[in-house]
Protein backbone atom coordinates (compact mmCIF):
# COMPACT_ATOMS: atom_id res chain seq x y z
CA UNK A 1 0.00 0.00 0.00
CA UNK A 2 1.29 3.69 -0.78
CA UNK A 3 0.86 6.04 1.80
CA UNK A 4 -0.24 9.41 1.12
CA UNK A 5 1.75 10.95 4.22
CA UNK A 6 5.07 9.74 1.79
CA UNK A 7 4.28 12.71 -0.57
CA UNK A 8 1.67 14.95 0.64
CA UNK A 9 3.33 16.13 3.93
CA UNK A 10 5.11 18.96 3.40
CA UNK A 11 4.09 19.50 -0.26
CA UNK A 12 2.38 22.50 -1.40
CA UNK A 13 -0.29 20.93 -3.83
CA UNK A 14 -1.09 17.94 -1.45
CA UNK A 15 -0.15 19.18 2.31
CA UNK A 16 -3.00 21.18 3.24
CA UNK A 17 -5.27 18.62 1.74
CA UNK A 18 -3.34 15.65 3.20
CA UNK A 19 -3.45 17.83 6.71
CA UNK A 20 -6.70 19.64 7.37
CA UNK A 21 -9.53 17.58 4.67
CA UNK A 22 -8.28 13.55 4.08
CA UNK A 23 -10.05 11.40 6.44
CA UNK A 24 -12.09 14.00 8.80
CA UNK A 25 -15.46 13.43 8.99
CA UNK A 26 -17.33 15.92 6.85
CA UNK A 27 -21.40 16.25 7.37
CA UNK A 28 -21.55 19.69 5.69
CA UNK A 29 -23.85 18.69 2.00
CA UNK A 30 -21.92 21.19 -0.23
CA UNK A 31 -18.74 19.74 1.06
CA UNK A 32 -19.49 16.58 0.67
CA UNK A 33 -20.66 16.48 -3.12
CA UNK A 34 -17.74 18.41 -3.60
CA UNK A 35 -15.66 15.44 -2.40
CA UNK A 36 -17.88 13.20 -4.40
CA UNK A 37 -17.16 15.31 -7.37
CA UNK A 38 -13.61 15.37 -7.38
CA UNK A 39 -13.58 11.51 -6.88
CA UNK A 40 -15.42 10.94 -9.82
CA UNK A 41 -13.14 14.19 -11.96
CA UNK A 42 -10.25 12.13 -10.91
CA UNK A 43 -11.11 8.99 -12.28
CA UNK A 44 -8.16 7.90 -14.82
CA UNK A 45 -6.06 10.97 -13.75
CA UNK A 46 -3.82 12.56 -11.40
CA UNK A 47 -4.85 13.60 -8.08
CA UNK A 48 -2.51 16.26 -8.10
CA UNK A 49 -4.43 17.45 -11.57
CA UNK A 50 -7.74 17.46 -9.56
CA UNK A 51 -6.53 19.54 -6.23
CA UNK A 52 -5.39 22.01 -9.27
CA UNK A 53 -8.60 22.71 -10.56
CA UNK A 54 -10.61 22.63 -7.42
CA UNK A 55 -11.24 26.31 -7.12
CA UNK A 56 -12.30 26.21 -11.09
CA UNK A 57 -14.52 23.25 -10.18
CA UNK A 58 -15.78 25.01 -7.20
CA UNK A 59 -16.43 28.29 -9.90
CA UNK A 60 -18.12 25.88 -12.43
CA UNK A 61 -20.78 24.04 -9.78
CA UNK A 62 -21.90 27.04 -7.74
CA UNK A 63 -19.88 26.16 -4.72
CA UNK A 64 -21.55 22.21 -5.19
CA UNK A 65 -25.09 24.15 -4.22
CA UNK A 66 -26.91 20.77 -5.03
CA UNK A 67 -30.15 22.76 -5.82
CA UNK A 68 -28.23 24.92 -8.00
CA UNK A 69 -26.71 21.73 -10.21
CA UNK A 70 -29.63 19.85 -10.04
CA UNK A 71 -31.40 22.39 -12.11
CA UNK A 72 -28.31 22.78 -14.62
CA UNK A 73 -29.57 21.93 -18.70
CA UNK A 74 -27.86 22.06 -21.81
CA UNK A 75 -26.67 25.05 -22.05
CA UNK A 76 -24.97 24.60 -18.59
CA UNK A 77 -23.73 21.44 -19.99
CA UNK A 78 -22.65 23.01 -23.01
CA UNK A 79 -20.47 26.32 -20.47
CA UNK A 80 -18.70 23.13 -18.50
CA UNK A 81 -17.84 21.49 -21.73
CA UNK A 82 -15.83 24.70 -22.65
CA UNK A 83 -14.36 25.25 -19.34
CA UNK A 84 -10.50 24.79 -19.48
CA UNK A 85 -10.20 24.99 -15.78
CA UNK A 86 -12.36 22.03 -15.51
CA UNK A 87 -11.82 17.84 -16.38
CA UNK A 88 -14.34 18.82 -19.25
CA UNK A 89 -15.68 14.74 -19.83
CA UNK A 90 -19.20 14.96 -20.97
CA UNK A 91 -19.44 11.49 -18.57
CA UNK A 92 -18.31 13.14 -15.64
CA UNK A 93 -20.36 16.14 -16.27
CA UNK A 94 -23.31 14.49 -16.30
CA UNK A 95 -23.18 12.41 -13.36
CA UNK A 96 -22.07 15.51 -11.45
CA UNK A 97 -25.49 16.64 -12.45
CA UNK A 98 -27.56 13.59 -12.06
CA UNK A 99 -25.89 13.23 -8.82
CA UNK A 100 -27.35 16.69 -7.25
CA UNK A 101 -30.61 15.06 -8.28
CA UNK A 102 -30.22 12.15 -6.26
CA UNK A 103 -29.01 14.11 -3.46
CA UNK A 104 -31.95 15.95 -3.46
CA UNK A 105 -34.08 12.79 -3.10
CA UNK A 106 -31.73 11.61 -0.34
CA UNK A 107 -32.01 14.96 1.75
CA UNK A 108 -35.77 14.31 1.29
CA UNK A 109 -35.48 10.40 2.74
CA UNK A 110 -32.34 11.10 4.76
CA UNK A 111 -32.78 14.77 6.00
CA UNK A 112 -29.02 14.61 3.79
CA UNK A 113 -26.31 13.32 2.70
CA UNK A 114 -24.29 12.95 5.83
CA UNK A 115 -27.51 11.35 7.37
CA UNK A 116 -27.90 8.94 4.84
CA UNK A 117 -24.14 7.73 5.01
CA UNK A 118 -24.09 7.68 8.37
CA UNK A 119 -27.37 5.77 8.33
CA UNK A 120 -25.38 2.64 6.01
CA UNK A 121 -22.59 2.48 8.27
CA UNK A 122 -21.14 0.36 8.93
CA UNK A 123 -20.63 -1.37 5.60
CA UNK A 124 -17.52 -3.08 4.30
CA UNK A 125 -16.07 -1.56 0.91
CA UNK A 126 -17.42 -4.33 -1.50
CA UNK A 127 -20.82 -3.10 0.30
CA UNK A 128 -20.28 0.75 0.06
CA UNK A 129 -19.80 0.33 -3.31
CA UNK A 130 -22.76 -1.59 -4.28
CA UNK A 131 -24.68 0.99 -2.71
CA UNK A 132 -23.28 3.34 -4.48
CA UNK A 133 -23.30 1.82 -7.74
CA UNK A 134 -26.90 1.78 -7.14
CA UNK A 135 -27.87 5.02 -5.65
CA UNK A 136 -25.31 7.29 -7.75
CA UNK A 137 -23.91 8.01 -11.48
CA UNK A 138 -20.08 7.25 -11.95
CA UNK A 139 -18.85 5.64 -8.99
CA UNK A 140 -17.14 2.13 -9.28
CA UNK A 141 -15.10 0.96 -6.76
CA UNK A 142 -12.01 3.26 -6.83
CA UNK A 143 -14.01 6.51 -6.44
CA UNK A 144 -16.60 5.03 -4.18
CA UNK A 145 -13.59 3.70 -1.80
CA UNK A 146 -11.31 7.20 -2.01
CA UNK A 147 -14.49 9.40 -1.21
CA UNK A 148 -15.49 7.32 2.00
CA UNK A 149 -11.52 7.12 2.44
CA UNK A 150 -11.24 11.10 2.23
CA UNK A 151 -14.41 11.45 5.13
CA UNK A 152 -13.34 8.60 7.39
CA UNK A 153 -15.83 6.27 6.96
CA UNK A 154 -13.14 3.63 5.26
CA UNK A 155 -9.63 3.16 6.82
CA UNK A 156 -7.67 5.47 4.35
CA UNK A 157 -3.92 5.57 3.26
CA UNK A 158 -2.24 7.60 6.27
CA UNK A 159 0.80 5.98 7.87
CA UNK A 160 -0.02 5.22 11.61
CA UNK A 161 2.72 6.78 12.81
CA UNK A 162 1.61 10.33 10.35
CA UNK A 163 0.97 13.43 13.03
CA UNK A 164 -2.65 13.53 10.87
CA UNK A 165 -3.27 9.89 11.27
CA UNK A 166 -2.56 10.14 15.33
CA UNK A 167 -4.61 13.24 15.56
CA UNK A 168 -7.77 11.63 13.67
CA UNK A 169 -7.18 8.42 16.34
CA UNK A 170 -7.48 10.94 19.32
CA UNK A 171 -11.07 12.15 17.71
CA UNK A 172 -11.93 9.35 16.05
CA UNK A 173 -13.65 8.45 12.80
CA UNK A 174 -16.86 6.28 11.76
CA UNK A 175 -14.51 3.50 10.69
CA UNK A 176 -12.52 3.61 14.27
CA UNK A 177 -15.30 2.59 15.68
CA UNK A 178 -15.51 -0.22 13.82
CA UNK A 179 -11.80 -1.28 13.96
CA UNK A 180 -9.71 -1.86 10.81
CA UNK A 181 -10.09 -5.48 10.84
CA UNK A 182 -13.62 -5.44 9.73
CA UNK A 183 -12.83 -3.47 6.61
CA UNK A 184 -9.93 -5.79 5.76
CA UNK A 185 -12.25 -9.30 6.58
Amino acid sequence: MGWYCDYAIGDALHGPYHDTEYGFPEEDEARLFERLTMEIMQAGLNWGLVLRKRASLNAAFDGFDVDRVASYGDDDVARLMADEGIVRNRLKVHAVILNARVLQGIRDSHGGFASWIATHHPLTKPEWIKLFKKTFKFTGGEITGEFLMSIGYLPGTHRDDCPVQILLMEQGTPWMTIGRDFYEA
